[in-house]
């Protein structure tokens, strides 16, 4: 959880330093009246839509104007399925038609991997790599595992036709419901860098989450 600290928010914290005990719980009380706006604002998340079962939404980061996005839906599959696909990376047949190249760095099955991607962009936009290393947790208790991917920094070098994305996150939630399906949820962020313009990088976003969702469905309930 993350919270964003305002220039208000830093004034009152110094403050507390200097003040007696009485005055300190009265800037206290302050502090965290200014800490409520800023957790809001990170933790909203606006609904877009709800299409072949797959609900969509996306969220404004504070002092971002690029959006994140997450996707959430239920998998008739079972769990070992379902974590044999997401989060293993020699099952690629379900990932993105657009990927150019993926290569495979290091994989410890059911912990971690690392691995390199070159996305194909349309012309004129120049393609896009990303070095990725995503680490895999099991709640022993629940039986929900996680998987968080965030950009891995000089292992691959940048090339002269690709632009390195380097600000990105994604985050897999997958938890058995007992009733033969596993609620996914899908969040994540990606700055494309170079040219291309938030605001229409924030029109499409709503595209990832959920081509990403379907075509694990489609895989994982195909009889």
């Amino acid at each position: 959880m993350c919270f964003y600290l305002s220039k208000e928010t830093l004034y009152f914290a110094e403050k507390l330093i200097s003040m007696t005990r009485r005055e300190n719980l009265i800037c206290l009380f302050l502090l965290v009246i200014c800490l409520i706006p800023n957790f809001v604002e990170a933790q909203a998340w606006n609904f877009v839509k709800d299409k072949d079962g797959i609900k969509i939404y996306t969220r404004k980061e504070p002092g971002n104007s690029i959006k994140s996005f997450k996707g959430v839906t239920d998998i008739y599959a079972p769990m070992e399925k379902v974590c044999n696909l997401i989060g293993n990376v020699k099952n690629l047949d379900w990932w993105d038609k657009n990927l150019k190249e993926i290569r495979v760095l290091e994989y410890e099955k059911n912990k971690r991997a690392q691995y390199y991607l070159i996305y194909n962009a349309p012309w004129p936009i120049t393609d896009r790599d990303l070095c990725v290393e995503a680490i895999i947790k099991d709640d022993p208790v629940t039986g929900t595992r996680t998987i968080v991917a965030t950009p891995l920094p000089n292992v691959i070098p940048k090339r002269p036709d690709c632009v390195r994305i380097e600000h990105y996150w994604q985050s897999w939630t997958l938890q058995p419901t007992g009733k033969g399906y596993v609620h996914a949820i899908l969040e994540g962020y990606v700055d494309p860098a170079g040219s291309v313009p938030d605001w229409i990088y924030n029109m499409v976003i709503t595209d990832t989450p959920y081509k990403v969702m379907q075509g694990a469905k489609k895989y994982l309930e195909a009889k």
